[in-house]
């Protein structure tokens, strides 16, 4: 009787030690509950994310980086090296090397932004990430620091080619200027990309940012001064956010006073276009959640 009673306690033990073994998983349990209460990662760690990975999904396809370097750069060597006229005299060669750089960055704005979210959104992962909790607001900020990054990527040959190969001349503090100047100078071109990006699809999106992109660099005097335009011209290019943008620039660069209704026509295009970036991404979410 002894055994058996010795037997049923020690089973009784091994139950209870049974019991506080599932308390115990109770209670990871409910510390897994816990770690899945809704919560998502901080704003600035989904931005980082979403930053590094659409800056390594850029960097996989060379041809895309490129493009936005060599371009400018070349324009740079074949219409303005050669003209000892222009790359002789210090004001002409900065504000020639001001213009390429603006187009540099419009260049990277639109086909990042326009053909790289058009693109995006043909991917089966884009869907599911665009229902995730945390919203759109990190992969957004992702998606300008992304652009900023291979724009500034775009000048420093441009800078190079001026300094060894003209004689464009800048202050240190005309230089720290003229690269917060076309940084914010950039921002309408981001928001007229995101607004094509969102509203067309890849195969549509590619001639629509070429189509728009060279226009406003002629008629905003990236590729040619404005002063050899024809009133009637010179006119509408004052009306283009190019050409708003190409003035402050250079005056940032040059000391060159831009024309007086520069800022806000920059203004009026940039509220504009962060209208139609706004409609867009809602009637993009409107066609595939609602």
């Amino acid at each position: 009787m002894s055994a058996v009673a010795s037997t049923t306690t020690s089973g009784s033990e091994k139950a209870g030690g049974e019991a506080t073994g599932s308390e115990k998983a109770g209670g990871e349990a409910t510390g897994s509950e816990k770690a899945g209460d809704g919560r998502t990662q901080p704003f600035l760690a989904l931005s980082w994310l979403h930053l590094k990975y659409q800056f390594l999904e850029t960097v996989r396809i060379p041809v895309a980086v490129l493009g936005n370097v060599l371009f400018p750069s070349l324009s740079m060597f074949f219409f303005v090296v050669p003209q000892t006229d222009v790359a002789g005299d210090p004001l002409f060669a900065t504000t020639a090397v001001a213009a390429l750089g603006l187009f540099a960055v419009c260049s990277a704005s639109l086909f990042t932004y326009g053909l790289g979210v058009a693109e995006d959104r043909q991917l089966p992962f884009y869907p599911f990430l665009r229902s995730l909790p945390a919203g759109p607001g990190p992969q957004m900020v992702a998606r300008v620091l992304n652009g900023g990054i291979f724009s500034l990527f775009g000048l420093l040959p441009l800078i190079v080619i001026g300094w060894l190969f003209t004689a464009a001349t800048v202050t240190l503090g005309q230089l720290l200027a003229g690269i917060g100047t076309i940084l914010a100078v950039s921002v309408p071109f981001v928001l007229l990309g995101m607004a094509i990006g969102y509203a067309l699809s890849a195969k549509a999106a590619l001639p629509v940012v070429q189509i728009i992109l060279f226009p406003l660099a002629f008629a905003g005097g990236l590729f040619l001064p404005p002063q050899l335009f024809p009133g009637w011209l010179d006119a509408i290019s004052q009306a283009t956010p190019t050409r708003a943008g190409r003035d402050l620039l250079v005056q940032a660069t040059t000391g060159a006073e831009a024309y007086t209704l520069a800022i806000p026509v920059l203004a009026g295009w940039t509220l504009l276009f962060a209208v139609l970036a706004v409609v867009s991404y809602r009637n993009d979410e409107g066609r595939r959640f609602r």
